[in-house]
């Protein structure tokens, strides 16, 4: 195995690595960070002979192995895990709050300021600045490039919709935000409206806007789409008919459909009969977080958060 970290910092480092993929007997692994070279311009280097593998923030399974020494329970690391989020720095030790988001704040504009706005050389950043907390601010809800523009026109700053699809894009090559396209279930098509965005860790909305209990919805959602992606599922959320579906996820010949919440509200039908409206045999889940609710209704499995992110499969 041959490990080059960093790689990018060295001129011409990509002649080196494509003499070597040439004449090396070994596994040739390339790792580094965003500042200087973007994945999707990897390409363009190695001549198309490279898997890119994609390095999350720690799953919860994950977590649990850095928090072996803990005394606390399992339910417990859980709601430290839902509130601190995934930067394995933060798992390392144990931080109050204010500590934790000051240093996942950190991580954000070292990211923000080195990754996007110096390579773009982005001249309004408090204009950039405002875009992205309204992005961070409106996590897993649908939104679109005209309706930023519009709510920015409301606090009398003008950006085109052009400059805000380009931050987007920027965001999302940073690894900052991911798309989650819309799947019609019924057309079997992927539709370019209405998408949602969600974040690399849900620590950087608390970081930026400070952390309440109202927050817990899109939170869960956003951990339960990067598990999904973590184990190598295309995440859409589904459309069939009028009805939505939280996450459709697919790999290959598999399929699984999730409905996330809180609690399930008595007088809801929304988590459960919007999962049994759809005709097949695919794995059908609503994940939530309240232990009483936990069971199986219908051929759906409703699991606890907890449960669901340590499952080996699904």
């Amino acid at each position: 195995y041959l490990l080059l970290d960093e790689i990018q910092e060295i001129t011409g480092w990509e002649k080196a690595v494509n003499s070597l993929l040439e004449s090396a007997d070994a596994d040739i692994y390339v790792t580094g960070s965003n500042s200087k070279l973007m994945s999707s311009e990897i390409s363009t280097y190695l001549t198309g002979r490279y898997v890119s593998i994609p390095v999350y923030t720690l799953s919860f399974k994950e977590y649990l192995d850095f928090k072996a020494d803990s005394t606390l329970s399992r339910r417990e690391l859980l709601e430290e895990y839902i509130r601190f989020g995934g930067f394995p720095i933060i798992a390392l030790s144990e931080y109050d709050e204010q500590s934790a988001y000051q240093i996942v704040n950190g991580i954000y504009h070292t990211v923000v300021s080195r990754d996007i706005v110096k390579r773009h050389r982005i001249n309004k950043q408090d204009l950039f600045d405002r875009v992205v907390k309204y992005i961070i601010e409106n996590m897993g809800k649908t939104f679109s490039a005209n309706s930023i523009s519009t709510f920015l026109k409301s606090e009398h700053r003008k950006v085109s919709v052009e400059s805000i699809y380009n931050y987007l894009r920027w965001l999302e090559q940073a690894l900052i935000i991911y798309l989650c396209e819309r799947y019609d279930l019924q057309g079997k098509s992927i539709l370019k409206t209405q998408e949602k965005y969600y974040l690399a860790d849900v620590s950087l909305k608390y970081a930026l806007l400070g952390y309440n209990r109202k927050m817990l919805d899109g939170a869960m959602e956003n951990i339960v789409y990067l598990e999904l992606k973590r184990r190598g599922y295309d995440v859409y959320i589904g459309k069939n008919d009028t009805k939505e579906i939280d996450f459709v996820a697919m790999r290959r010949d598999e399929r699984v459909y999730v409905q996330v919440c809180v609690r399930i509200p008595e007088a809801s039908d929304r988590e459960v009969g919007n999962l049994m409206e759809i005709r097949d045999h695919y794995p059908k889940y609503v994940v939530t977080l309240n232990e009483m609710d936990t069971g199986i209704e219908d051929g759906i499995r409703i699991v606890h958060l907890a449960d669901f992110l340590l499952a080996e499969q699904w």
